[in-house]
């Protein structure tokens, strides 16, 4: 019965994956949308030069528009100078070997050539079309210039619908994914360092500090995801004729804060390894006596109300962009955190220098941490 809950998981999967594309906007919508244009600009391709044309292989030129409906309208003109150049060399390569007389020997000689290039990475995923096209060439007979030249036009044609569909029709923008990652990224380093902050009041082990490291170290997870994101959203704007008429929402914060998140997370993640290295039966660092975990405590707490969103999606680590009362609190939250670690500070010199070791790391780790939640890096 493995195979049948296997089955029934998988349809209840297309079946939110389709509710949510019709309730609204997001990844499911966008690949409803993008399929429906490569199919129609199959259809299209095909009503121009099977019906209208009547050309001798019209499939070229649905098989060429429905795979050149890119993610981006730049993907679908980098990809099409791809496919036109690779079946181009696979049509010319497979007409030249048909002069050998006999199919099978003319696949002999031209596959090995076609896979090869196809692999090449300058052709990225439409190298395939290299051997394929050779295939086709030379299971029909269509061997003659004259037939390759068609091979071409074909092609060419449906690459232009393709393209043109994108293009024009909705045309592909990509900015929901870097605002989603920013909001999410506060978010959960606010669940984080409270989480952290709670352990230091009422107490912790090394399981806990090993939970909260892992969690640390995926926020690098998002923090790859945005930046992944940003690539996206850079290049749907490049050669796109319709992005100034969808509606794109506020303009996204600028990438510095990126890197601002990224410091953020590093320090936090190494933060975190500390205090699992000090947490245990037989730690390889002294863990502070119990005076030292208050003002540990309310720094992390305080930096978490620091990254903490407002209702409405926040997209900034720090004082930024919003309501007053949003900037008095960070502002607020900020001073006390700085305050805290002061007195953190100030108990390193106390303690005997195996716990000095541990506590010395961590008030650097909070430092640099505090300072990367600022608004511009720098303590005011």
């Amino acid at each position: 019965m493995q195979w049948w809950s296997r089955l029934r998981w998988e349809a209840a999967a297309i079946r939110r994956s389709a509710l949510r594309a019709v309730r609204g906007p997001g990844s499911e919508r966008n690949t409803l949308v993008q399929s429906l244009k490569a199919a129609a600009a199959a259809v299209l391709a095909w009503a121009v030069t099977g019906w209208w044309w009547e050309a001798p292989m019209a499939l070229m030129a649905p098989w060429a528009a429905v795979a050149l409906v890119q993610s981006t309208v730049y993907r679908s003109l980098v990809s099409a100078v791809q496919q036109v150049a690779v079946i181009g060399f696979g049509a010319a390569l497979a007409a030249g070997a048909a002069a050998t007389g006999n199919t099978t020997v003319a696949m002999a000689l031209v596959l090995p050539v076609t896979v090869l290039l196809g692999n090449w990475t300058r052709f990225g995923t439409q190298g395939l079309y290299a051997p394929t096209t050779a295939l086709f060439v030379l299971a029909y007979g269509s061997t003659s210039f004259a037939d390759v030249g068609h091979r071409l036009l074909e092609t060419l044609i449906g690459a232009l619908i393709g393209i043109g569909v994108n293009a024009l029709v909705l045309p592909p923008v990509h900015l929901k994914g870097v605002r989603a990652h920013l909001d999410r990224l506060p978010r959960e380093t606010a669940e984080l360092l409270s989480a952290m902050a709670s352990g230091m009041e009422h107490g912790y082990e090394r399981a806990d500090a090993e939970r909260w490291h892992d969690r640390a170290r995926g926020l690098h997870g998002t923090i790859a995801a945005l930046h992944e994101a940003r690539g996206w959203s850079r290049e749907s704007h490049r050669f796109n004729p319709g992005h100034r008429l969808r509606r794109r929402g506020p303009a996204l914060p600028p990438s510095e804060r990126d890197s601002a998140w990224e410091r953020a997370t590093h320090h936090l993640t190494s933060l975190t390894r500390l205090v699992a290295d000090a947490a245990g039966g037989s730690p390889p660092l002294r863990p502070p006596h119990s005076d030292a975990l208050e003002p540990l405590g309310e720094v992390l707490r305080r930096a978490a109300e620091v990254c903490l969103p407002e209702p409405a999606p926040v997209t900034v680590p720090a004082p930024g962009p919003g309501g007053t009362g949003a900037k008095e609190r960070r502002a607020d939250a900020l001073s006390d955190a700085w305050g805290a670690h002061g007195r953190l500070k100030a108990l390193v010199i106390s303690e005997d220098p195996e716990t000095a070791t541990f506590l010395g790391g961590v008030v650097a780790e909070t430092q640099l941490l505090l300072y990367a939640l600022e608004p511009e890096g720098t303590r005011s």
